[in-house]
């Protein structure tokens, strides 16, 4: 069977996207996700998104990790997948759909700026070494002095499979200031096992650790990642995080066909 794909990247985070509007996807096979999404055999992404009809929305949203096993939220895979029901013709410059972590709404601009609707967070969790919080996935926060001077791969898989977060492990960013008020972010993905150039839950949970840490007092954080700059911005009261969104491009790259 020739399967039709196309690919898009938010930010350097990439990912397959499939219309499986018709079933046509086998949805269990794991070794066919993570082949399709290996790059030396396979197309290439850090994740596989299907876009499925929903009876209530405009579509839903499910998403695979690399390693071929399905997933908690993915922003920037959320704000392609949109990008992606445009050029399909399902929505134009607005879309409401359901994913892992319930109801999203986004906006597309007509520079391909996809603004998205992350979830409400109502509790951050602050220790002196650490900041964890849950914005669709699991995220640890480190603030360093420079973030590269980080080895994100060794040091993240060391915090992702340690005691604190057990088997189902956590997503881990280290983060470190910039000039006129911009942060530098860089991210390991449990599922990717390794570090990706840009993670959408990541920077929005970073951009509301740091507003909890009182190392800014803006509602909109400019943050750069390693392919490119991503915006958060959201309203708080009383240590609750509401209207949190998720800004920033997101790009088609190609379409092909492959055999599965």
């Amino acid at each position: 069977m020739k399967l039709t794909f196309y690919k898009y990247q938010g930010t350097g985070n990439d990912f397959v996207m499939v219309d499986n509007r018709q079933d046509i996807f086998p949805k269990n096979d794991t070794k066919l996700v993570a082949q399709l999404c290996d790059r030396r055999f396979g197309i290439g992404a850090d994740g596989l998104i299907l876009l499925e009809n929903h009876s209530e929305y405009n579509f839903k949203m499910v998403y695979y990790n690399s390693d071929g096993n399905e997933s908690t939220m993915c922003g920037n895979g959320g704000r392609c997948l949109v990008a992606f029901a445009k050029q399909l013709g399902i929505v134009s410059d607005k879309a409401e759909f359901e994913a892992i972590d319930g109801y999203h709404f986004a906006s597309v601009s007509a520079d391909d700026i996809v603004s998205l609707q992350m979830i409400d967070v109502d509790t951050v969790k602050i220790t002196d070494e650490y900041t964890f919080l849950n914005t669709g996935s699991p995220h640890h926060i480190e603030f360093v002095s420079n973030v590269r001077d980080v080895d994100v791969k060794k040091e993240g898989a060391e915090i992702r499979y340690s005691d604190r977060y057990g088997k189902a492990g956590s997503n881990i960013n280290f983060v470190s200031p910039l000039a006129n008020g911009k942060f530098a972010v860089r991210t390991y993905e449990r599922g990717v096992e390794d570090e990706t150039l840009s993670c959408g839950t990541g920077v929005t949970a970073v951009a509301i650790a740091l507003y909890s840490n009182k190392k800014t007092v803006a509602n909109i954080v400019k943050l750069q990642v390693e392919g490119g700059d991503l915006s958060v911005s959201f309203k708080e009261e009383n240590g609750k995080f509401h209207d949190v969104f998720l800004i920033g491009p997101a790009k088609f790259v190609f379409k092909g066909e492959i055999e599965i």
